[in-house]
């Protein structure tokens, strides 16, 4: 019963907040992600305080450049969660079917972008959006690291995810790839879709592919010492036995990669 009822949470934020015109970024912003935040059941944003170095989860993050001449240049993130991620909000507008093709392209009345044909302008917001974000990213404070994740987001549309987990602040990309890296309200229904969002807000660190692998590869390790202890103490040679584990490895290696024979010759 638990979960059917979350998941009728999960149904009426998308009702909620489908099928809007749009065009109401600051308005909106902050209860959607608020509301967001309850379907991934991660904690919503904190008070900010006026001591900017106290406010590591919170909207309207105040930044500025650090940097040699340019001092004076000042910015607002709009969700900044330290060490997680920075979340650019935009609400595109949705462009009437009777409105006509200027040839210039109007940032706040655009197609619907979950149309497959969505226009141009509505990727230009997004990718000013992207900018803004990895621009806010340099201006942290110098003992706050880059965070792992940029979002994007189009309220009441869809959210785009964005990582690097170099510490760079240099390399970011579609995550998890670029087919899927566009999470659409409706996609909100898939319980991996959720989860991964959740983690960004949770430990984004987990998500890292290097590190799964390390992992992966550390518990191979142990097991395959074990296994080795264990025939070696059934009295199994050494040496045959780093054999038998060496045969065993490249088993594995064929299996993962493929050993490039055709096996219907």
């Amino acid at each position: 019963m638990a979960g059917q009822s979350f998941n009728g949470e999960v149904e009426s934020f998308i009702n909620r907040w489908s099928g809007g015109e749009g065009g109401q970024e600051r308005a909106n912003y902050a209860l959607f992600l608020s509301e967001l935040c309850d379907v991934l059941q991660v904690a919503r944003p904190k008070p900010a305080s006026a001591a900017h170095e106290r406010n590591d989860y919170v909207f309207e993050r105040a930044v500025k450049s650090h940097s040699y001449g340019e001092t004076s240049k000042r910015g607002r993130i709009d969700l900044y969660k330290r060490g997680c991620f920075i979340l650019e909000a935009k609400q595109t507008r949705v462009k009437e079917p009777s409105v006509q093709a200027s040839g210039q392209c109007d940032l706040f009345d655009v197609e619907d972008p979950t149309r497959p044909n969505h226009s141009k302008g509505w990727d230009v917001v997004m990718t000013n959006a992207r900018k803004q974000a990895e621009g806010y990213a340099r201006k942290l404070p110098d003992d706050h690291p880059y965070p792992p994740f940029i979002l994007t987001c189009d309220v009441g549309r869809l959210i785009e995810v964005f990582a690097d987990f170099s510490e760079t602040g240099r390399h970011y990309s579609p995550f998890p790839d670029p087919n899927s890296f566009r999470v659409r309200l409706e996609d909100l229904r898939d319980d991996t879709v959720r989860t991964r969002l959740a983690m960004i807000w949770r430990d984004p660190l987990k998500l890292d592919p290097s590190r799964q692998s390390a992992k992966v590869t550390r518990d191979i390790a142990a097991r395959l010492a074990n296994v080795s202890q264990a025939l070696e103490d059934r009295g199994h040679e050494a040496g045959g036995v780093a054999l038998f584990l060496m045969r065993c490895l490249f088993t594995m290696f064929v299996e993962d990669v493929g050993s490039g024979v055709d096996r219907n010759t």
